[in-house]
This record gives C-alpha cells, sequence and structure tokens, in this order.
C-alpha cells in the first residue's frame, strides 16, 4: 500500500477543548495525552485526521501554548509554510518542539519519504540569524538546539564537540562522525517584529 493511498484524510468530528494548549503534529502511534494529536493515517486514531501538506490547518488562530513536531517536517512538501502554521496555531511565547534526521544521518536518505534534509542552522531562518530570514514574516525565538548521537563511548566526546562548534562539526566532520537527529526548541514571537 502506497503512502498516498494510506493518507486520505477523512474528517473527524474533534471539538477542541478550551483548556487544551497543547498540540502533537505527525503523532502516529505515539499519541500524547493531553494533547490535540494531528495525523495524516485514520488508522493511528488522531483526533484530528489531516494532511499537514494542505493549509490552513483545521485548527483555530493563537489556541496552543506548546507544539511538538517530532520527526514529522522532513516529510512535507513546504517548511515554509509548516512554519507559518505553527506559528499561526500558536499564542505569543509558545514553545515548539521539533526534531528532524541531521543531514549526516543514513536514514535521513533511506526513508524514501523524506523530502528536506536538516542542519543545525536550518530553522534560523525563521529566527532572523541568517541573511535569508524574509522567507517569512513569522517571527520564531531560538530557545535552543543540539544535535544528537546515537549511543556509544565515541559519540560523547563528538557529542560534546559538535554541540560546542556546531559550524566546524558541520563543515568538516559529519560525514566522518555522522549525527543522528537533531532537536530544535524555539519560542513563537507575535508582538514585535525581528530587527
Amino acid at each position: 500500500m502506497s503512502l498516498k493511498s494510506a493518507a486520505a484524510p477523512v474528517p473527524i468530528t474533534f471539538a477542541i477543548p478550551a483548556n487544551c494548549r497543547k498540540l502533537c503534529l505527525g503523532s502516529g502511534r505515539k499519541k500524547q495525552e493531553g494533547a490535540v494529536n494531528v495525523d495524516v493515517v485514520l488508522s493511528t486514531g488522531p483526533d484530528i485526521c489531516h494532511d499537514l501538506n494542505q493549509a490552513p490547518w483545521p485548527l483555530p488562530d493563537d489556541q496552543f501554548d506548546e507544539c511538538h513536531a517530532y520527526d514529522v517536517i522532513e516529510h512535507l512538501e513546504n517548511i515554509v509554510t509548516t512554519m507559518e502554521e505553527i506559528h499561526r496555531v500558536c499564542r505569543n511565547g509558545a514553545l515548539v518542539r521539533i526534531t528532524v534526521p541531521h543531514f549526516s544521518c543514513s536514514n535521513a536518505f533511506t526513508d524514501p519519504t523524506h523530502r528536506h534534509y536538516f542542519s543545525c542552522f536550518s530553522l534560523n531562518y525563521f529566527t532572523g540569524e541568517h541573511e535569508f530570514s524574509f522567507y517569512s514574516d513569522r517571527h520564531f525565538k531560538r530557545k535552543a538546539n543540539q544535535i544528537l548521537f546515537a549511543h556509544t563511548w565515541m559519540n560523547k566526546l563528538i557529542h560534546r564537540l559538535a554541540n560546542r562548534f556546531p559550524a566546524e562539526y558541520e563543515r568538516r566532520w559529519a560525514w566522518i562522525f555522522p549525527a543522528w537527529f537533531l532537536h530544535f526548541e524555539l519560542e513563537v514571537v507575535k508582538d514585535s517584529p525581528r530587527s
């Protein structure tokens, strides 16, 4: 069965409780308690079955204080649109946690459903920390980002060095000591433009 045929969204009647402030995008079989779980595959039992490639998402503006997008945005067609939708549905100051495979991870290329590859600097386009931050007028503040590695004794040292000197690691060492994935924490900024 192709992903396309499994991904046919079926509308689900789901009223978001007024006090529900947590969103889990691409929840799959790892639904989060107390969150609105969104996934494209109906058989995983999401609260809302929706293809996240289709914007706007069927979620209200300024609803969530926390958003988790674990292992999902690398599968989506348009990262800018995805980040803009996350921004829209979250409140000012909301915490956004994102994980994606690092570009040096073999799984980044092995999985045929991955459409994008990420560096620890990829989301700087949305925080104003990159010269081409004009791709979107939606603002985020970087709270933290981390390059993570498979658990081996050698990787403990590499982890420290890579996270202390990420540009040097990605430029010179990533293909020798490949990372596993990236973890980003961003804060939604709605009340003031980037300078």
